[in-house]
């Protein structure tokens, strides 16, 4: 997506018909439709996480049910049909909780980071059409990421050399 997002943008710099605010009004909706897009696989996964627990209710609440209706039965047997319903409870906490909540919270990192990486090439490009050097408008860009993803300049600078 970054490489198409990249040349599309190219392309309308290039033919020279747009203005740098009409573009960055273009940059700024598609960033924002893309966002929208990655968030609903998140919301699903979260209001998945929410209602696990809800099951472990209901398991408890069917196991409960079976127990009483069977209050005559020995105690061993009995205890056996509590612990099955408590069981119930354990496994949708340990589902939502454990695993489906942070599996989540990982999606939604890795969408807010493509995010940002999508802010790095917006502000590159803007930065670029207003006329400043290549090799400011690219500091600009590498300014917008969070600093534990963003290289110095002296990084930047040698990873450009390299590729010539």
């Amino acid at each position: 997506h970054v490489v198409e997002f990249t040349t599309d943008y190219l392309r309308m710099m290039v033919s020279g018909n747009l203005n740098a605010h009409e573009i960055e009004s273009l940059l700024d909706s598609e960033i924002d439709t893309h966002h929208q897009e990655e968030h609903a696989a998140v919301a699903a996964i979260a209001r998945l996480a929410g209602g696990l627990p809800a099951f472990g209710i209901v398991a408890a609440v069917l196991g409960v049910v079976n127990t009483m209706g069977s209050v005559g039965q020995a105690p061993a047997i009995l205890g056996g049909m509590i612990a099955s319903a408590l069981v119930g409870t354990f496994l949708g906490i340990l589902l939502a909780y454990g695993f489906v909540e942070p599996l989540g919270g990982l999606l939604e990192q890795k969408v807010e980071d493509a995010g940002k990486e999508l802010q790095c090439i917006k502000t590159t490009l803007l930065a670029s059409m207003q006329g400043y050097a290549p090799q400011v408008a690219v500091e600009f860009g590498r300014k917008v990421l969070y600093s534990g993803d963003r290289p110095t300049f002296a990084e930047l600078e040698g990873h450009v050399k390299g590729k010539k």
